[in-house]
Parts: structure tokens; sequence; C-alpha cells
């Protein structure tokens, strides 16, 4: 498959690149980065490696010349925007929803916000759907809260796609591009939608951290509870936790797990989702992650297990030194980044950690982004 604006968009930078030779290169580069700690295994591919993503933002501007509104993705490393109506990594239907959204912006006389000249009433849309519910969320993001026709306006996108679950107006006045305020007007629906993962059931509101790619997400989570082997005795502790998704599914097979975030809104849903899901022996903290587990080296407690799952730029110095504080017999180190994942594991192993088992997932074909999974153990 070809993309025609791949080269300006830069979103899939690797799509004219037969997908072996993807997954070749991401190996090697794992292997260049990683050997030194541990041997690691072939990268684990996606056998249908397109329209994975489940959460696409599509940005909207005014062409003043043909008098309508545009929209499509930012290109990369610039604050433009590439007009397009459909990508290959898309969810099919979300990329349609919003191009029904685009059309009806101009039959509502509607135009997308002008930052330089502060009018206009859209800045973005999002759509998240649920890959194995079917639920739709679609987010329409708003510079100002009055909306012109506002029920007229959700009849007809409802109208145009009835499968849609939840409509919500995100209002945020100042916000950096594809960013959402804590402000949400629901205009239909409950105001989140629903996913199953590796069999649990999670809620997912606007900005809830949920990943993009559940077929290969599910694979990354079974390789974690792999190496992390819990018996049933175990306490566990999930930083970085999000919803609680590798919480959660830990939860079936350790005595306690403590999930820290610090994102409010995530940590409200990780505790819906942990009732939902039944789980009594997880609880939730909202806070860094880093001053948590300082603080409780410092009391001098104690976690069996350690599931890491920091951001692109990798866990904090205050984290790994108090995690080597409390002495986890075993460390899973979830990555998105292998730079940061060797620069990490170079602190760990410096104080008594070993690398036994690393894994590469291709959570995101066509692009140079690649998940890693890591166990440690400590030595004595």
């Amino acid at each position: 498959m070809e993309c025609k604006v791949n080269k300006k968009c830069g979103g899939c930078q690797n799509i004219s690149i037969p997908y072996s030779e993807q997954l070749k290169h991401k190996q090697e580069r794992l292997e260049n980065l990683l050997t030194d700690f541990c041997k690691v295994e072939k990268i684990i591919g996606m056998e249908n490696p397109y329209r994975y993503r489940n959460k696409v933002q599509s940005a909207f501007f005014f062409d003043y010349n043909h008098k309508k509104n545009v929209s499509g993705v930012y290109q990369s490393g610039s604050g433009k925007i590439i007009k397009t109506d459909s990508c290959l990594l898309e969810n099919e239907k979300a990329d349609k929803i919003i191009n029904s959204v685009r059309k009806l912006l101009d039959s509502f006389k509607l135009r997308a916000y002008d930052t330089k000249k502060d009018v206009g009433f859209l800045r973005h849309v999002l759509v998240r759907t649920g890959f194995n519910t079917g639920e739709i969320m679609v987010v329409l993001v708003t510079a100002k809260p009055a909306f012109q026709s506002k029920n007229n306006f959700v009849k007809a996108l409802l109208k145009d796609h009835p499968g849609i679950t939840t409509i919500i107006q995100n209002v945020n006045p100042n916000g950096i591009p594809l960013t959402l305020s804590q402000r949400n007007n629901t205009l239909y629906g409950r105001g989140y939608i629903e996913d199953t993962l590796c069999g649990m059931k999670f809620r997912i509101s606007p900005d809830s951290f949920y990943q993009v790619n559940p077929v290969q997400c599910e694979k990354l989570y079974d390789k974690a509870m792999e190496f992390a082997n819990l018996t049933g005795n175990e306490t566990v502790f999930d930083s970085y936790c999000g919803t609680g998704t590798i919480g959660l599914i830990a939860s079936k097979k350790a005595k306690q797990v403590l999930g820290v975030e610090l994102n409010k809104s995530a940590v409200k849903d990780a505790i819906s989702n942990a009732k939902e899901n039944g789980a009594e022996n997880i609880y939730f903290l909202c806070g860094d992650a880093g001053e948590i587990i300082e603080d409780m080296a410092n009391e001098n407690e104690k976690f069996d297990v350690v599931f890491m799952d920091p951001p692109r730029a990798g866990s904090s110095v205050k984290f790994l030194n108090s995690l080597i504080k409390i002495k986890p017999e075993k460390i899973v180190y979830v990555s998105c980044n292998p730079e940061t994942l060797a620069r990490d594991l170079a602190i760990l192993t410096k104080k008594h950690y070993r690398v036994k088992k690393i894994q590469g997932v291709d959570m995101f074909p066509h692009t140079k982004h690649i998940e890693t999974v890591c166990l440690l153990e400590w030595e004595k």
C-alpha cells in the first residue's frame, strides 16, 4: 500500500519499505542498543499492519481562498497542516467520521478556529474506538464554549454515523495543538467508551491513556505477564499506571497491586475499571511515581515485582534510585524508547540487577517507534 502524503506528513516514515524489512531494521536497532545487557529475542510483528490506530486526531483550519474548512495532520517538525481524508494507519470509521464533521461545519456555517485572528470555533477532532466492543467516542475540541445549532449538529452527525456511542465537546481556549483541557461537555451518550483488553474491561475517557494498537498491546502485555511469572503471593507496584491496564491484568495473579499515576482523570478511570472488573486486591494513588516510591523506600516498604511503563523520556533518576532501595525481586520494564531504555538499564545493572530477557514488539508498524519489554532480576 502507498500513502500519497507520507513524505509531507512524516507520520508513517517507513510505509514505502516492505514490512519484513521494517522488522529487520527494528530488530537490528534493538540489538545494537541492548545486546550488551542480554540476548534480544526476535521482534513480534503484526499480521495485518494497517488501520491499527484506535485513537485518531485531525487538526482543522479555514481555507480563506476557497472559503471552506480543511482537516488533516500536522507536518512532522512544523505547524503546517497537511490536508488528508484518510490514513493507512488509522481506524477507517474514525477517518469517515472526521470527514463528516468537516462537511457539517461547512453546512452549519461554522469555521475552524484561526489562532492568529482569534476567530472561529473548532480546533481539532479526536475519535477513539473500542477495538473489541466497537464503541466510538467523538470529541469536538473547540476554542469557545458557544456551539451554534449544537443539538442539530449532533443529530446530523449521528444520522451519518449511527454507530457513534458518545459525543463530547472539549472547550480548550488556550490549548497547544492537539491537546485537551479538563472542561468536557457531554453532548450525547455517557461521556466515555469501554473496551476489553486481555480479558478485562476498561473505561476510556477523552484524555485517558490507552494503547493505540490493541492487537499488539495484548501481545506486549501477555509478554510482560509471562516475564513477571506471578504465582498469587506477590505484592506488585505498577508505576506510571495510567488507567490501570497492566496492574489490573496483574491483579488476577498477584496477592496485591498498588498503581500510581499523576493524571487525576486516569486514576478516576482506573478506580472505575477495578470496580467494573471486580478486582478487590488493587489500589491506586494519584501522584508522582518517583516521589511515592521514594517515600515508601524511606519507610522500608517492600514489593516483589515492579512494573514500569514510563513515557518516552524514560524514568527519572529519583525513581530508579528509590527502586534500587526497595529491591524488588523482579522489575518488568515496558519501554516505548529503546535509547532511554538502554540508559535506564545501565543504571539498574550497576546496582545488582541483571537483565534476563528482552523482547521487542512492533506496536507502531510503518513508523520508527518500537515497544520493548525487559525482565530484570535482583542478584543478591
